[in-house]
């Protein structure tokens, strides 16, 4: 299991970093041609956006492992511990219907949508919406694999590049 947790967050990385590094290049490449020759690319600011709407699912399951995203703990502080691991375990559960509620969800829209095309690349739109349904996919397998620790000891995934105590507080 842990070669699997392994293999799936070096994928989600790098599928990251994939994404990121080309809206990156499109988007300085539009800026510079821009500035230097007055000309633009046409398509670049519709593909940066595309691309964003795409980072932003592919990297809410990572920010979930290492809980990095926002929280509110007062309530199972104050509680007894049997108390707040029942707590947990119904936000794990919750959490985790919202996560298949959001698959099921962006596979209807992108069904939807399948045949509408974007202005400037003339791809479907179910291609840019499907950032949503895989990238909740994703982040339900990264849940999955952190939901034990979480709800039996409130403890996230640890990883040396990334701390998400430091990242939390600003």
């Amino acid at each position: 299991m842990k070669r699997f947790e392994h293999a799936f967050l070096a994928l989600n990385r790098w599928l990251m970093i994939g994404t990121l590094a080309t809206m990156a290049v499109i988007i300085f490449a539009n800026v510079a041609l821009r500035y230097l020759t007055s000309q633009s690319i046409e398509w670049a600011e519709e593909v940066g956006r595309h691309l964003m709407i795409w980072l932003t699912f592919l990297g809410c399951g990572p920010v979930l492992r290492f809980g990095g995203h926002i929280a509110v703990e007062n309530l199972q502080d104050a509680l007894p511990r049997a108390a707040a691991v029942a707590l947990r375990a119904l936000i794990a559960l919750l959490l985790l219907g919202f996560f298949l509620f959001f698959v099921w969800y962006g596979i209807e829209y992108m069904g939807r949508t399948r045949f509408q095309q974007t202005p400037s690349t003339g791809i479907s739109f179910a291609i840019v919406y499907a950032g949503l349904p895989i990238g909740m996919a994703m982040s339900a397998i990264h849940w999955l694999l952190v939901v034990r620790g979480y709800v039996t000891r409130r403890e996230f995934a640890h990883d040396a590049q990334y701390d998400s105590t430091a990242s939390a507080s600003l």
